[in-house]
């Protein structure tokens, strides 16, 4: 009798071992299930390539940026090209590239024909070479300069030494913007030295102690010297208030609202990570 109660206790323990065991299980089971997605979706890999063709003045931009791009998107290509503002938007809208670049406001007929996005802000700095001891011009005296009426610095307070003057092609963006905002439209001499790139302007006048040019904000270095426009200086500060007045848009430029990979390039221009590239390199950011 003894023995048959043991054996019947034994049962019941090893029954309840047996149970607690399965409701473990069930358990552990349960919480895997909560913790594994059921059908994980997968993210979409981009492929494919994008060309930019236009403003040399952005150009160097959008290489930066088009590297951080890729990098982060190896199975896209990303192609930069300069040619000038003008040469970008009729690329945009032949379909020669995806995207144009431009550092001029878009006239009134291309206006009809793209949708442009703001993308950054930049000055115009008007440059002289370090040994020329003027620091500051008024916007009259430089259009005179480019008219052809000022032909010596002692004119303006200067060395007794011709001026060199030295400007950009036409169709350039940056030419644009400096004829609008300093020329008033009006002609640039023709014994000017025409340079077909912002960094072609910059050797110039770093080689020319009597030299004039105008480049890109962004192009600034020790080579040549920023003189003060109507007295205030060309710096980022000064642009983003409005105070320095010789300032432009950098703009890319597609024949329709951007899709696809063109789209995704330009929200990575626009995000936050995209302006700091920008402003690293030396634009200044529209955020």
């Amino acid at each position: 009798m003894q023995y048959q109660n043991t054996r019947r206790i034994s049962s019941f323990i090893l029954l309840g071992l047996l149970l607690l065991g399965a409701a473990l299980v069930s358990g552990c089971s349960k919480e895997e299930a909560k913790e594994t997605p059921k059908s994980p979706e997968l993210v979409p890999v981009l492929t494919g390539t994008l060309t930019i063709a236009g403003s040399t003045s952005v150009q160097p931009f959008s290489e930066v940026l088009a590297e951080k791009f890729m990098a982060e998107n190896q199975r896209v290509k990303v192609n930069v090209q300069g040619g000038g503002s003008s040469q970008g938007i009729e690329a945009a809208i032949s379909g020669a590239a995806n995207i144009g670049a431009s550092s001029r406001d878009l006239k009134t007929e291309e206006k009809s024909k793209v949708v442009d996005t703001k993308i950054a802000l930049d000055g115009i700095a008007i440059v002289v070479n370090p040994a020329n001891t003027m620091k500051s011009l008024k916007t009259e005296e430089v259009r005179n300069i480019y008219m052809g009426n000022i032909k010596n610095w002692k004119e303006l307070g200067g060395p007794d030494a011709p001026i060199t003057v030295v400007s950009r092609e036409d169709g350039s963006g940056t030419r644009e913007a400096f004829t609008t905002l300093i020329m008033d439209k009006k002609d640039i001499i023709k014994t000017a030295i025409i340079q077909n790139s912002t960094g072609a302007v910059r050797t110039t006048v770093a080689g020319d102690k009597n030299a004039i040019g105008y480049i890109s904000l962004a192009n600034l270095n020790n080579e040549i010297k920023a003189v003060e426009i109507d007295g205030v200086a060309a710096t980022v500060d000064n642009v983003k208030t409005g105070i320095y007045k010789v300032q432009r848009p950098f703009l890319y430029v597609t024949k329709e609202a951007p899709t696809g990979l063109a789209k995704v390039f330009m929200d990575f221009v626009l995000s936050p990570e995209g302006q700091k590239i920008m402003v690293e390199e030396g634009a200044i950011s529209i955020k």
